[in-house]
């Protein structure tokens, strides 16, 4: 299978037997897990003993052989094994005189190269993308751009030649209809930034939710640890969502929108939102019809919905209709002390997750937990999962209510459901999209000046840096507050609103400041996240997104499905950009 290689064991050792145990790299304070039993040898007939078990490739793994009787450790081994590779291990005393055991690791066949396909998509795609640049280079060149007008429509042709890659223009020269004027006028007003970081985020989330090839890296980290690529997927999308309240809220009042009429849509929309992730994208359908008793009530809609209610909520209080410059006595702060009582909130919120997560007594689990149960902390609190967090879901909520397969079940072997958009996690979420606010009232009071706006992504980020170096201690597992993404410590907020500034920083500069990029294709998704985002789950299933595939082991496979169908929502959104058709909550 993927992610797995075949070990025989070969024990030339007399009676008694040997037993095999082994433990994941990743797997922090585990409890070794038996593998299989290996036989003594028969020294009549001068056959070792054998034994073949499958082992993962996807981690270092540390074997350990020991005596079935009197518990003796013989030999401990660290190895990280390939895919699909053949191994033996030999076990034999070094000599007759002697009780040494050595035990030799001996490779019989060579894994294979599962990154290959990666590599290969990769250039694919920079070809596609060399074509489309090439392309777009020809269509400068004054004899190439009149054949084109020949042979083509000349109304569509000028729409093509004037729309880095399919973005709108105002410069169209004979489409004389003064709607798609206005429209591309409006167009070019909007950051095409923001719903370029935005549609990053999408598109990598849907690849991965799709499988990512079925490569452990694009994974969820089983608990604690370094950021892989879907962490940093949903913080984006939350981080992003608190930018765009920011500049949407602003504009609304700006053109005399009551706020009361701008609260009745904030709270609609929270409402669909949260609708949406319970009756649609609900992942416990699996377990048959949606019906009260197995609804899955946490979500990632669901999670993005009320979070976005508290930040536009909170923004709406306190924002005016006119941010104009700040006169107080620290004008190079004016993004920040006009608005001190959202910050006296957000500090409160976190001041409430800390107290519930380090105070709350957890029945039959140390008070301020936060591990993952199961056989970390060498088993010894195996129903603790989340601690605090786990415990508020399962007492509010009910288990048959929560994410019944956690991230941390494969690894620690965890058997408690425990939900990653769960309740108290909810409120980090909040301070990260309300670190995206922060980011779009840097774009909205220094609007224009574009150092200006750079600095202040720069110094964000680095602050988000320095207080994550401070609570993870620069380790994965030894530091006051782990980066975990299942229970959304504060150290993973700062930690990812830390490269959420600096991504946003890069983005800006080469979309909005130096125009190097139009920002597609990635703005086209950006531009009708939620459409995407709920269309490549409903639709997950079904031809041409998923089909039967030859070889269901293959990497490769995994890997062409995967990318077709990402590039396939892509293009879908791209369709609907020109026919300008755009899913608004």
């Amino acid at each position: 299978r993927m992610d797995q290689a075949l070990l025989l064991v070969r024990n030339e050792l007399p009676a008694p037997g040997l037993n095999l145990a082994a433990r994941s790299g990743s797997c922090h304070q585990c409890l070794y897990q038996f593998l299989a039993f290996v036989p003594p040898s028969n020294e009549s007939l001068r056959k070792p003993g054998t034994a073949s078990v499958m082992v993962d490739t996807q981690h270092p793994l540390t074997l350990l052989l020991n005596s079935s009787v009197g518990d003796r450790d013989l030999c401990k081994i660290q190895y990280h094994f390939g895919e699909f590779g053949n191994y033996s291990l030999v076990v034999k005393t070094l000599s007759t005189s002697t009780q040494n055991v050595s035990c030799d690791l001996i490779i019989n066949e060579g894994p294979i190269n599962s990154y290959l396909p990666i590599l290969f998509a990769f250039l694919v795609y920079m070809g596609i993308l060399a074509i489309l640049i090439a392309g777009r280079l020809l269509m400068k060149i004054d004899p190439v751009r009149n054949w084109v007008y020949k042979k083509l429509n000349p109304r569509a042709t000028d729409r093509m030649i004037n729309s880095e890659l399919g973005s709108p223009n105002t410069t169209d020269s004979i489409n004389c209809d003064p709607t798609p004027h206005q429209w591309s006028t409006a167009s070019r007003r909007r950051l095409h930034s923001l719903d370029t970081f935005r549609g990053l985020s999408l598109v990598i989330m849907v690849f991965v939710n799709y499988g990512g090839g079925k490569y452990w890296f694009f994974k969820h980290e089983s608990w604690n640890g370094k950021l892989h690529f879907p962490p940093a997927l949903f913080f984006r999308f939350v981080f992003i969502m608190g930018t765009s309240i920011a500049l949407a809220l602003g504009s609304m009042l700006r053109w005399g929108s009551s706020k009361w009429k701008v609260l009745r849509k904030i709270l609609w929309r929270a409402f669909v939102l949260i609708l949406l992730g319970i009756i649609i994208v609900n992942p416990n359908y699996c377990l048959g019809p949606l019906s009260w008793d197995n609804l899955r009530i946490p979500g990632v809609l669901q999670r993005l919905g009320f979070t976005y209610l508290v930040v536009a909520a909170l923004e709406l209080l306190f924002t005016r209709a006119d941010s104009g410059t700040w006169e107080g006595r620290f004008p190079a702060l004016q993004d920040i002390l006009p608005y001190w009582p959202q910050w006296i909130f957000i500090l409160v919120l976190e001041a409430i997750w800390l107290c519930l997560t380090f105070l709350l007594p957890v029945p039959d689990c140390p008070r301020g937990y936060i591990g993952p149960g199961g056989i970390g902390d060498f088993g010894k609190y195996p129903n603790c999962t989340g601690g605090a967090a786990g415990y508020i879901d399962r007492l509010l909520l009910g288990e048959k209510h929560m994410y019944q397969h956690p991230s941390s079940g494969v690894i620690y072997q965890t058997t408690m459901p425990y939900d990653p958009e769960g309740i108290l996690g909810t409120i980090n979420s909040i301070v990260m999209a309300f670190l995206g606010l922060q980011a779009g009232k840097i774009t909205l009071f220094y609007k224009d000046q574009h150092k200006q706006i750079m600095t202040r992504f720069v110094i964000w980020g680095i602050v988000m840096g320095i207080i994550s170096a401070i609570l993870t201690k620069c380790s994965k597992e030894e530091g006051f507050i782990p980066i975990n993404k299942n229970l959304w410590s504060i150290s993973y907020v700062t930690t990812t609103s830390c490269f959420a500034f600096i991504l946003l920083l890069l983005i800006y500069y080469l979309v909005d400041v130096k125009k190097w990029w139009s920002g597609a294709p990635l703005l086209y998704p950006g531009m009708n996240s939620i459409l995407v985002y709920i269309g490549h789950q409903v639709f997950a299933n079904y031809f041409p997104f998923k089909w039967k595939m030859q070889d269901s082991q293959s990497h490769a496979e995994h890997l062409t499905q995967n990318l077709i169908a990402t590039t396939l929502w892509v293009i879908i959104s791209y369709i609907l950009y020109r026919r300008r058709i755009f899913w608004k909550i």
